[in-house]
């Protein structure tokens, strides 16, 4: 594929993620929406997934304990996944394998010397700005400040996403927009209607939706991004990341029930910037890039 330059597209998208594979489940229909749409799309990975679980017998000796060797396996992982939904500029913050994997909230791998979780907030940051200066975004997305559900990778993305953006904005070209990633509670609820008695609910263990640590408000979402067309890009990005997402995900499980209604929607909040013209009850924006009038100049 050729690689699409910058100055040629007037829509720049800039994502900030924590790890391998974050970047396709909650916005890899986003992704693939704006590439093939002619958007420069630059994905921002700050780890290199090291402490994640692998459900690959035959990669269990890559894990930290053992060969530690897992983060180098999912660089390539990564590399497929971007191709699979047509993204041609992904980045490391820093530079490959700067900043490790901290591992869940509470273990003793946050307090690695290299973990994200410790990272200086303000040079990390400056990493992120060098790409910015490059890229010039309209639009950033990343987490909201408590990293979608608690992990301290995803929070330390945020913070240092969020920092980069004001930097940014000092220097005249912060992005127009800024979005957390986000799922609607009544989204959230039908799920867990839809799925009750069923053998493989993922929500078995659940109540009700607040036992979920996630859910916004459907008043709160500012953007629904409906690319049902590029359900099978997703899929496909998943599938990349086969040493995370098991043949038996949920992830999969709630695909083959929904199908492209699960796979090609996402949802965001707006953070920074004013919201462009929307529709529905809410008023949800159907593009990111909705009430940008000019595209930033790219140096």
């Amino acid at each position: 594929m050729a690689r699409v330059t910058i100055a040629d597209t007037p829509q720049r998208l800039l994502l900030v993620h924590a790890h391998p594979d974050d970047e396709v489940i909650g916005t890899g229909a986003t992704m693939a929406h704006y590439a093939a749409a002619g958007a420069h799309v630059t994905l921002v990975t700050c780890t290199l997934g090291e402490e994640g679980e692998i459900h690959l017998p035959e990669l269990a000796q890559l894990e930290a304990r053992q060969a530690d060797q897992l983060g180098g396996y999912r660089l390539t992982e990564l590399a497929r996944s971007c191709a699979a939904l047509g993204v041609t500029d992904q980045r490391w913050l820093g530079g490959a394998g700067r900043y490790r994997d901290s591992g869940m909230m509470g273990l003793e791998t946050n307090n690695h010397p290299r973990a994200f979780w410790q990272a200086d907030l303000d040079e990390a940051a400056g990493h992120l700005v060098e790409i910015m200066r490059e890229v010039r975004p309209q639009v950033l997305i990343t987490y909201d400040d408590n990293g979608f559900y608690g992990h301290p990778d995803h929070i330390q993305a945020h913070r240092v996403a969020m920092r980069a953006a004001g930097l940014a904005a000092a220097e005249g070209f912060g992005p127009d927009k800024i979005y957390w990633t986000a799922m609607p509670r009544s989204v959230m609820e039908a799920g867990m209607e839809a799925f009750a008695g069923s053998a493989d609910n993922p929500f078995a263990d659940l109540e009700k939706v607040d036992d979920l640590p996630f859910g916004t408000p459907d008043e709160d979402i500012a953007a629904k991004i409906d690319a049902t067309e590029q359900h099978d890009r997703k899929i496909a990005a998943l599938r990349a990341h086969a040493s995370q997402v098991p043949d038996d995900s949920w992830l999969y499980s709630i695909a083959g029930n929904f199908g492209g209604e699960f796979m090609g929607v996402e949802y965001y909040r707006l953070a920074h910037g004013a919201k462009g013209p929307g529709s529905g009850p809410h008023g949800w924006e159907s593009d990111l890039f909705a009430g940008i009038t000019a595209p930033a100049p790219v140096p």
